[in-house]
């Protein structure tokens, strides 16, 4: 090519300015980390977290996980969120010791070892990462379910006994979201009020669970001793175990299940405090004295107070861990004039059909329009059904933020006719097909029938006559 006609392709293609160039760059970067000036200046005014913990170990089978800076897409900052959990083994009075043959491994520390480790990773791999935020945290509740399930299976196939109970918090500017199974609790005070982000999955505690374990195939009741007098919690047989749902325990039956009760608030302008804590805490102190013993204490002085309070009350007889996690506000902006802003599309969508209650509900409309954030807490989801079919689908309307062609909880991609709907064999399914998605690969469907009854790992036996505590 000569230099003329070089020249002429070059007029053609067209001359960039250094500056248009970096600014297109930059444009492009501030996309790609979620949107823009706007966007980063939204992000300023989130609130920041502060986090400890403490720990007094007896067995050292608890474990405790801080990642207050994590990102959804690696190395984009505008995608980031915290995370928080503790994974507790049941305590020796929570579950029996089986005959001799299956004994080894009961107490130990495999699955909340386990847990920690992947149990988060297993939880983000089930969102599609080109998720707006809002999207994402619609998104999340069924990701949780997906996630805690999928550790539990893939735990299992280790062909270890242990079990653990998990709580698991996780927090994107100002909305809170926790997936727990078993008795470990997370509680938030804000507002001069506690808000219980957990359930209790005691068999004392909750009877829904009882009829759900009686009607999978379980037995349910107290240890029977000679002269067939009954002591102790319900447990549930074979395996003794008294918590309803856990990650692990595959020697107990399948029916235990690790189908997280998931709740999702989203916090005032005020921020608050998490307590994420074991059973050691909260069989020694209620939330209200957890609270008021470590109120004006940072996080790490805070958590090893809430520590000491529940040793000294009812002494060590068990791991007992805690994290303390303050959301902090933001410092208020200098007033200036500016119209309300209009709640983004995104939101719109997660509050129209998920919003459950609020406790905004007795503001009048005008009110709402002038205030479109109100300075209270609201409580976005919440569910605790043990259904996979409705938990991994169910009537919102996030099924098509999740791949079509991959197994709804292991994530594989499934090949034409290999996936098996969550909806196979509803005796009512109602507008739902067995055609419709989202669909299982064979092994989670398998799962899924073995925690409704309808398939047992292991064939039931009786209760160990003649043990004790």
């Amino acid at each position: 090519m000569s230099s003329a006609a070089s020249r002429s392709g070059r007029r053609r293609t067209g001359s960039v300015a250094l500056g248009d160039l970096l600014r297109r760059e930059a444009s492009a970067e501030r996309a790609a980390l979620g949107g823009g000036g706007e966007r980063e200046r939204e992000r300023e005014r989130w609130p920041s977290v502060a986090a400890g913990q403490a720990c007094r170990a007896k067995k050292g089978e608890d474990f405790a996980l801080l990642k207050p800076a994590c990102e959804r897409r690696p190395g984009a900052p505008s995608t980031s969120f915290s995370a928080f959990a503790v994974s507790a083994p049941p305590p020796p009075s929570a579950r029996l010791p089986c005959p001799p043959m299956l004994f080894d491994g009961h107490n130990g520390s495999a699955a909340a070892v386990y847990a920690k480790e992947h149990l988060l990773g297993n939880v983000l791999s089930c969102v599609p990462t080109d998720l707006s935020r809002d999207e994402w945290l619609a998104a999340l509740p069924r990701a949780l379910v997906a996630g805690f399930v999928k550790t539990d299976k893939d735990f299992q196939t280790r062909a270890h006994s242990s079990g653990t109970t998990v709580t698991l918090a996780i927090i994107d500017g100002s909305v809170v979201t926790v997936a727990s199974v078993g008795d470990s609790r997370c509680v938030l005070e804000a507002e001069g009020s506690i808000y219980y982000l957990s359930a209790d999955h005691r068999f004392d505690a909750n009877e829904e669970e009882v009829g759900r374990v009686t009607e999978c195939g379980g037995e349910v009741g107290r240890l029977n001793v000679v002269g067939g007098a009954e002591i102790g919690p319900l447990r549930c047989w074979p395996g003794g175990l008294c918590l309803s749902r856990s990650i692990g325990d595959q020697d107990v039956g399948e029916f235990i299940i690790p189908v997280p009760y998931v709740k999702q608030i989203k916090l005032s302008n005020a921020g608050g405090r998490l307590i994420i804590s074991s059973d050691g805490v909260w069989d020694a102190l209620t939330a209200e004295v957890a609270f008021r013993c470590a109120r004006g204490l940072p996080p790490e002085a805070a958590a090893e107070q809430i520590v000491k309070e529940a040793v000294e009350s009812k002494g060590l007889r068990d791991d007992t861990t805690c994290i303390v996690i303050d959301i902090i506000p933001p410092e208020k902006p200098k007033c200036t004039i500016e119209s309300p802003k209009t709640p983004g599309k995104g939101l719109v969508l997660l509050k129209k059909f998920f919003l459950r209650k609020t406790a905004s509900d007795s503001l009048s409309l005008a009110d709402k329009d002038n205030y479109p954030e109100p300075d209270l807490v609201e409580e976005v989801f919440e569910d605790g059904c043990p259904s996979l079919s409705r938990r991994l689908n169910s009537e919102y309307p996030v099924r098509d933020m999740f791949k079509i062609f991959a197994c709804a909880i292991c994530q594989i991609e499934l090949e034409s006719g290999q996936g098996i709907s969550i909806h196979e064999g509803l005796s009512k399914p109602g507008k739902l097909c067995p055609w419709d998605g989202p669909f299982l690969c064979h092994s989670c469907q398998e799962k899924k029938e073995a925690m409704e009854g309808k398939r047992h790992s292991r064939d039931s036996s009786s209760r160990n006559s003649g043990s004790s505590e």
